[in-house]
């Protein structure tokens, strides 16, 4: 008798490349990235996350990247005041600060650390949240015609009426990201890319509009994958990390695991939005299993119960 199957497994095969605890890595993206980098610090790896805070759309995240290749810095101009605070129009609202010049500070002293980040990295973990955007509107004088040509990574609370929302095509993604992967392994030749798309349900844009943009974002992704190197020779399980002769580029499923495999709200928290942290458990062992040796994940495992005991604090002294 066949043994019925009461789920759908999705299957992930080993990534072209392994991660140890030599790798250095810059995640950037969506907030899963911020799990998942979140784990990997936890679990003794090297991480830079989020030096732009938490980013949605593949144009604000693009721009982001090529701010940290090129350490590009931040200026008075890509600043709003609103509501007591300067905000960036780049960043998340965790820069936004009461001075202009604070605000400056914070953003470009983030971001030279990235840069540096970048300069040693081997694998960077690209997430997109959203192919839906933001955009400036320019005002009667013309002034924010420099910035309305491209998303804002964050309203910061402004007035709806800024702003023109849309959603990216996926030749937008393409066309933006494809000449952006050529420079960044100009720049960096032995660097792994992974990208990932958010499982996360963006359901302010309606439960339509949020497959829409998935779609978009998966489509995206999968011709970005297709179209640059994404295969290597794994290194020996006993072998300390190489760099190969070119970085590859590959994709890991964490969408299709909670859309697919678990698919259950059950594994969604409160919001029915975010994934619970039983699901985030899930795709992290699936990370591992895909991207680790045996004794990579179980060093990991080691140095994440080492991190849980050091933030516990008694209730008796």
């Amino acid at each position: 008798m066949n043994q019925i199957e009461l789920f759908t497994q999705v299957n992930i095969p080993p990534m072209p490349f392994a991660i140890d605890f030599s790798t250095s890595i810059v995640s950037l993206g969506s907030c899963f990235s911020d799990e998942i980098g979140s784990l990997l610090q936890a679990s003794g790896f090297n991480v830079d996350q989020n030096a732009f805070g938490t980013l949605y759309n593949p144009a604000s995240i693009a721009a982001a990247l090529r701010r940290i290749i090129y350490d590009v810095e931040i200026g008075a101009n890509d600043l709003v005041h609103h509501e007591g605070l300067w905000h960036s129009w780049h960043h998340h609202g965790s820069f936004s600060r009461p001075t202009l010049e604070e605000c400056l500070a914070a953003c470009n002293s983030r971001l030279h650390e990235a840069h540096e980040s970048l300069k040693q990295a081997s694998l960077l973990l690209l997430t997109f949240g959203t192919a839906w955007t933001y955009s400036l509107k320019s005002d009667a004088r013309g002034e924010e015609q420099a910035l309305s040509r491209q998303p804002v990574a964050n309203c910061h609370k402004v007035h709806p009426d800024r702003f023109v929302r849309s959603r990216m095509t996926v030749d937008d993604i393409v066309g933006l990201w494809r000449p952006l992967l050529h420079e960044l392994h100009a720049c960096f030749p032995t660097l792994n890319v992974l990208f990932t798309v958010s499982p996360i349900r963006h359901l302010g844009d309606g439960a339509h509009d949020n497959q829409l943009s998935k779609s978009t974002l998966l489509l995206a992704v999968d011709q970005l994958v297709e179209a640059l190197p994404s295969s290597a020779p794994r290194r020996r399980k006993d072998a300390k990390e190489q760099p190969s002769a070119q970085g590859v580029t590959a994709y890991f499923p964490a969408y299709e695991l909670l859309l697919d495999e678990l698919r259950d709200y059950r594994f969604y928290d409160a919001d029915m939005a975010h994934p619970s942290p039983l699901a985030v458990e899930i795709v992290w062992e699936r990370f591992q299993s895909a991207t680790m040796t045996p004794a990579v994940r179980n060093q990991a495992h080691l140095n994440r119960k080492r991190h849980k005991r050091a933030l516990h604090v008694s209730l008796h002294y």
